[in-house]
């Protein structure tokens, strides 16, 4: 016997529909015709002990048991699907072969591998066991990938580094927090105060970002633009080049800060000749945007519709299990496999029938084109959320769901259209020793921005871009018929936004300040992954640490003293920017679980020997928490299978010796 072993009951469903009938449906499986059977999780059925479960000592918070490191780590049932384990444990016993197909991603792997090793199946069994990727709940994709399955010894490093996120975020969360609570209460604070390796940072983040915006002093500057006629009539501006002898007046970022010296140069060269010194111009192409991962959706979504990380990820839930319109969404990733390929003229031919805002976008897409979006040694467990062959449907969406949606089929159309094509325009000008440049875009073919609302136009780049410029040769004589001065005055960085603290999250490197830590990050490292970033926001919001003002994040006024409290490697994402980067080469076989581990614990010791010797006076202004900050939200968004994941569960005996923690096999 076959035993099937979905995440949720939706997927077993959907799997089911892609399998033989007539099915017989029992509690918690359905039975194939031919003996097989389907059975699921309900999320997570297992999460760790509590810490009382090793040391009955720990129902009480004391700084003295701290730090709380479980010997041998134990798993324990979760109260409210005990009846489901139980069925599954009877069923996987009776398996001779067993499927494991959970979401296809680490946290997906970790979730049914950890039943599995709980179960205690035998080793042989165990290394038999199938793992069945299902990116597409589509009955023709799921035919296909059942088809393809792979060995599921082939991702044990991805429930590896699973594991262990889940212990770190354990091991940090708790610890750290009982000690900063307990300090709290010490110093007068009846509140909860409670640290996550992802969402202090966060916190952190938002936090000085206020303080750099109220501590902003505006300062004007100036910019000298050169009126240029051509002897054929033509006119252009160019712009000043200030020269290393005004370095005096100019600020950091090369901004002139003298007015007299910007009105010296704009007298000087106005009804002066000038000589081209450079003119150059190349025609380019600029490539699709690759299709969607979840954070990058978010960020989209957020910017074009204001919607919260937590309402996209919630929308793309209910357009993946209900409708089956799009691919798995918890993706990290933005490519497609290559073998994807051959499914876009039905993907395309289903966005025509769509009846939408899309319709005629796909309409004119090629399917035949194929870009660099489909490269399989960029796909490892899941590829990019993209529509599928149920995208028909369209009229039957909400309108927050056809939002989402009409934005990932965009995207995906864009692989099917010609590259952006544009006369890219350089003119560098002398006049009177001053030196001027001018750039200029033109279009020649919009390619695929034809499927953008503005059509292609770049806010970021019109005010100094212009879009034709006259076509001249080095030493052409030009005339300036008048400088102008153009004063402006500098700006606080922007307060974050959805989309904005999105993307700090999704490229932390470049909020990190250890140089050394920072050079060992990719671009792409991030804080927390796809599918926990959205309710890690939502959980500073819930306890009262984060706000809203219209669309702008601030940190609250318990959230600004708590940051201020706290030592600079709890507050900044340099160490948890390096954890994400340490597990991401755990899931690669490319680094170590135990030395993960051993470094944690080391490092988990050092923070509570600063806790411990933190003056209580540094808490006693912190404001009283808001009424009931931990009370459940009321929210309309699309109810969802829940993914549990326990980052502040308990385990640990008492003893403060070093310990080792076992890897999972």
């Amino acid at each position: 016997m076959i035993l099937y072993i979905a995440e949720k009951p939706s997927l077993a469903r959907a799997i089911a529909a892609a399998l033989p009938s007539p099915q017989k449906k029992e509690e918690g499986c359905i039975w194939l015709p031919n003996g097989d059977c389907i059975s699921w999780c309900i999320g997570h059925l297992l999460e760790q002990a509590e810490p009382h479960q090793y040391n009955s000592a720990y129902k009480t918070w004391n700084l003295d048991h701290l730090p709380i490191i479980p010997d041998d780590w134990q798993w324990q049932e979760k109260a409210n699907t005990k009846r489901q384990l139980s069925i599954l444990k009877k069923l996987i016993k009776k398996a001779t072969t067993l499927v494991h197909a959970g979401d296809p991603d680490r946290e997906g792997q970790l979730l049914v591998d950890e039943v599995l090793h709980y179960a205690k199946v035998p080793a042989q069994k165990l290394k038999n066991t199938q793992r069945l990727l299902v990116n597409d709940l589509t009955p023709a994709a799921i035919k296909k990938a059942l088809n393809t399955l792979r060995s599921n010894t082939e991702f044990a490093a991805l429930s590896r580094s699973a594991l262990g996120r889940a212990r770190a975020d354990w091991l940090y969360g708790l610890n750290l927090t009982r000690a900063y609570t307990i300090k709290g209460r010490q110093a007068g604070y009846q509140g909860v105060l409670s640290i996550g390796r992802v969402q202090t940072p966060i916190l952190g983040l938002v936090a000085m970002r206020d303080k750099e915006r109220e501590n902003f002093v505006p300062k004007n500057f100036y910019q000298v633009w050169a009126n240029i006629q051509t002897p054929q009539g033509e006119s252009f501006q160019a712009k000043w080049l200030p020269s290393d002898a005004c370095r005096p007046y100019m600020d950091e970022e090369n901004r002139v800060l003298s007015l007299p010296l910007a009105q010296n140069v704009a007298n000087r060269i106005s009804n002066k000749p000038a000589t081209v010194i450079d003119a150059n111009y190349k025609q380019k192409k600029q490539s699709a945007p690759l299709p969607y991962s979840l954070s990058a959706l978010q960020i989209d979504a957020a910017k074009a519709f204001s919607l919260s990380a937590q309402q996209v990820l919630d929308t793309c839930q209910t357009l993946y299990e209900r409708h089956q319109m799009i691919t798995y969404p918890r993706s990290d990733c933005r490519y497609l496999p290559s073998q994807q390929h051959k499914d876009a003229p039905a993907i395309i031919d289903a966005l025509v029938r769509s009846g939408g805002d899309i319709q005629q976008g796909a309409k004119n897409a090629d399917a035949s084109r194929k870009n660099k979006a489909w490269n399989d040694k960029q796909v490892t467990a899941h590829h990019a959320i993209i529509p599928t062959t149920q995208a028909h449907k369209a009229a039957s969406l909400s309108k927050t769901e056809a939002l989402v949606f009409n934005l990932i089929a965009r995207q995906y159309l864009m692989q099917f259209y010609p590259d952006y094509d544009y006369l890219a325009s350089y003119i560098k000008v002398d006049i009177e020793g001053g030196l001027f440049e001018a750039k200029g875009n033109t279009p020649i073919a919009l390619g695929w921005k034809a499927l953008l609302p503005n059509k292609g136009k770049n806010k970021d780049t019109e005010d100094e871009n212009q879009n034709e410029l006259p076509k001249l040769n080095k030493n052409d004589a030009l005339w300036c018929d008048q400088g102008q001065v153009q004063e402006k005055i500098t700006t606080p960085p922007a307060a974050f936004t959805d989309a904005t603290l999105l993307a700090a999250m999704t490229g932390i490197s470049r909020f990190v300040t250890d140089k050394d830590i920072k050079a060992i990050l990719k671009e792409t490292d991030g804080l927390g992954t796809e599918a926990t970033r959205a309710s890690i926001i939502e959980l500073l919001f819930k306890r009262g640490f984060l706000i809203r003002q219209g669309k702008q994040i601030h940190a609250s006024q318990t959230g600004r003293a708590f940051i201020d409290c706290l030592p600079e490697q709890l507050v900044t994402p340099d160490m948890t920017a390096k954890w994400e980067a340490a597990l991401n080469g755990i899931s690669l076989g490319e680094a170590s679980y135990q030395e993960f581990m051993t470094q944690l614990e080391s490092n988990l010791n050092h923070l509570l020997t600063a806790s411990r010797d933190m003056p209580i006076s540094a808490l006693q202004n912190l404001p009283a928490p808001t009424k009931n900050p931990f009370a459940k939200r009321k929210t309309s968004s699309p109810k969802k299978t829940p993914r549990t994941r326990k980052t502040t569960t308990s385990t640990t005996p008492s003893s403060h010796k070093k310990r080792r923690s076992k890897a999972p096999s």
